[in-house]
């Protein structure tokens, strides 16, 4: 998400970029055409007064003449120009939609990340004094003996059997083990022969 964000931020300064090109490109076009407007408006003036020879004259009204196809020419270059500008703009518009919307997700999944991470965090809290609550409550030896497990299975040092089989390495126990456990007493704490884990008797072991 963050590498399509940047992406997205350096296509939007190119599109920005372009339209500034185009902008000065319209100004300069519109300058032009004002500058031989101004100019064919003062000769038409002084071909209109009369003043001056004839020569003159004459030559005002081929410059009026020039001045016109000038300014014809000058005007498709500003529709030109002005086409160019509205494509340019249209550029920009979209990608700076594509950016906000982008910029709209990762901010929605990172206050989304956020909200999970404080929520396991206050889990895991929550989890830690449940758990110092109950190693209070359990002998010292077996306590010992759990972490040992849990620490050599990573981290899983009691799994419950269900159906005859250990949740914890999820192997079905055999029918000689399955007899041991069902012999031995209820506060007897009992292994699992393959992983070695501590075995919890619960109601749906199928013991």
């Amino acid at each position: 998400m963050d590498q399509r964000l940047a992406d997205l931020r350096d296509v939007l300064i190119a599109a920005e970029t372009a339209q500034g090109d185009v902008a000065r490109e319209q100004k300069k076009a519109e300058a032009d055409v004002e500058q031989v407007v101004n100019r064919a408006a003062r000769d038409r003036q002084l071909l209109e007064s009369g003043r001056g020879s004839a020569k003159d004259l004459e030559n005002l009204q081929h410059e009026l003449e020039t001045l016109a196809r000038r300014q014809s020419d000058l005007e498709d270059v500003v529709l030109e120009v002005m086409e160019r500008m509205e494509t340019a703009q249209a550029r920009v518009a979209e990608m700076t939609a594509q950016r906000d919307e982008a910029q709209a997700r990762r901010d929605a999944i990172g206050a989304a990340i956020t909200a999970a991470t404080d929520g396991i965090d206050a889990e895991a809290a929550k989890l830690t004094g449940e758990r110092a609550t109950v190693a209070g409550t359990i002998p010292e030896d077996l306590l010992a003996l759990y972490e040992r497990v849990r620490a050599a299975h990573a981290g899983v040092g009691a799994a419950a059997i269900r159906q005859r089989r250990c949740e914890g390495c999820r192997l079905e126990l055999d029918i000689s083990e399955v007899n041991a456990i069902k012999a031995a007493p209820a506060d007897q704490v009992v292994r699992h022969e393959e992983c070695g884990r501590i075995l919890v008797r619960v109601p749906d072991s199928g013991l």
